[in-house]
């Protein structure tokens, strides 16, 4: 499907990453007991954040209005799913079996309908400020999601903290958290007959049993390593972590393991869908399996303007069934739903009115994000829209109040800094609530 929508913009990305005394105080009994248990109840949870890119219909999926005006209520019926009284669209019957395990915020909105600044707000919990140009890849003020969570939890084992595929979105940066906390960008479709991981594979010229040696050369003649000039070009510092990175990852049997989604069997791989989001989805329950604490998925094109019925039927629906509803039961399945969050959002909805192309246009005032797992609350909805899905008619909620409860669901305090590398705090998240409802 097209990758560039209708400002014109290429959404491909240019970002590459993965290739080249215990307390310190005396503490009594009762206070060490205390860490003990803290530490045992520590949370652990991964997150596969889903970017619809281009902007869900919320109209034509989980918030339909049978009773509103034939110019706002489109072609799609409503249909009964697990949970008694919840309806949602009857073009997505598998998802339908799954909504007690997720949960929906039908009162989501914010206030922009931009693909750059509403993409850059969904992606990082921050509306950007002058200066902001969308058409830069990486064009982040602020750094998103899965850096975040990269820097506060770190890697688990060899496998990279955070990644991106298909591709890494524009907003997907680090920012000022540097280079270390950028994504591993798998920059291929996992439903290709041939995909692979090109930064898995030591260079053809190179055995395996070599890549040691050279590394070792490597850090030996480097000047940079030890000198004060690493701390004065940053460049240099950037390009040691990448490299580091590439090696860790080579020489990785695990992460060979991970990414490897040809050893999946086939029956799985159909019930997720041979397409880039059911593949994509199935390659992030690998991932988060293997220890990766942040997968995002960038799918396009949800930028229906023309034709949005067609495209939902025929083409965008019957991927989204088939990739999430398996997606939820897969983690189910394997025990893993319970330290595993999945949230599935567009930057914004569309427009309640049908166009004169059949379309839908950009609709930043309301529409519905998806969450479950990793501590969410299964079966709710939360919050209501107005008979027209305009706006919001009751519990209104944003991108702050997003970030704060997949923060907190993370055993991340959302009220925590990060520092720009001028020791400037910028706080985590901008006076964003948690979703009581969920949590």
């Amino acid at each position: 499907m097209p990758a560039t929508f209708c400002d014109g913009l290429s959404r491909r990305d240019a970002l590459r990453v993965g290739t080249a005394s215990l307390f310190g105080s005396a503490l009594g009994l009762p206070q060490l007991l205390r860490a003990s248990a803290g530490a045992k109840t520590k949370k652990d949870v991964s997150l596969i954040f889903i970017f619809l890119h281009g902007g869900q219909s919320h109209l034509d999926t989980f918030d339909l209005k049978p009773d509103a005006p034939a110019e706002f209520r489109g072609d799609f019926s409503p249909a009964k799913t697990k949970v008694p009284g919840l309806q949602i669209c009857d073009l997505l019957p598998k998802v339908a079996g799954q909504v007690d395990k997720f949960s929906l915020v039908r009162s989501f909105r914010h206030h922009n309908s931009d693909h750059g600044p509403a993409d850059h707000y969904i992606l990082t919990g921050y509306f950007p400020t002058a200066g902001f140009n969308p058409s830069l890849s990486p064009n982040n003020q602020r750094p998103c999601v899965g850096s975040v969570v990269s820097k506060k939890l770190g890697p688990k084992g060899s496998v990279p903290a955070y990644v991106a595929l298909p591709k890494v979105h524009p907003s997907g940066g680090p920012a000022y958290l540097g280079a270390n906390h950028a994504p591993f960008v798998i920059d291929a479709d996992p439903s290709a007959p041939n995909f692979s991981v090109p930064d898995l594979v030591p260079p053809p010229a190179i055995a395996s049993s070599r890549l040691d040696d050279r590394k070792k050369l490597l850090e030996t003649v480097d000047r940079f390593h030890k000198s004060a000039e690493v701390k004065a070009n940053p460049a240099a510092g950037a390009l040691t972590a990448f490299r580091d990175k590439a090696f860790d990852l080579m020489t990785s049997r695990q992460a060979k393991e991970a990414f490897n989604i040809h050893a999946e069997g086939d029956k799985l791989r159909d019930e997720y869908g041979r397409h880039s989001l059911g593949q994509s989805c199935l390659m992030g329950r690998r991932l988060v399996e293997a220890g990766v604490r942040c997968v995002t998925i960038d799918h396009s094109n949800w930028d229906t303007h023309d034709g949005n019925f067609a495209v939902l039927k025929n083409s965008l629906l019957p991927m989204y069934d088939s990739a999430i509803s398996t997606l939820f039961r897969d983690l189910s399945d394997r025990g893993l739903l319970d330290s595993t969050m999945v949230v599935v959002t567009g930057e914004f909805g569309r427009t309640p009115r049908i166009n004169k192309n059949a379309g839908r246009d950009h609709w930043g005032p309301a529409f519905t994000v998806l969450l479950g797992g990793g501590g969410i609350k299964p079966g709710v909805v939360v919050g209501k829209t107005d008979a027209r899905a305009e706006k919001p008619a009751s519990d209104p909620y944003g991108p702050e109040d997003l970030f704060a409860t997949m923060y907190t669901c993370m055993g991340i305090d959302p009220k925590d800094e990060a520092h720009t590398p001028d020791g400037r705090p910028i706080a985590l998240v901008n006076n964003g609530k948690v979703m009581s409802e969920l949590v």
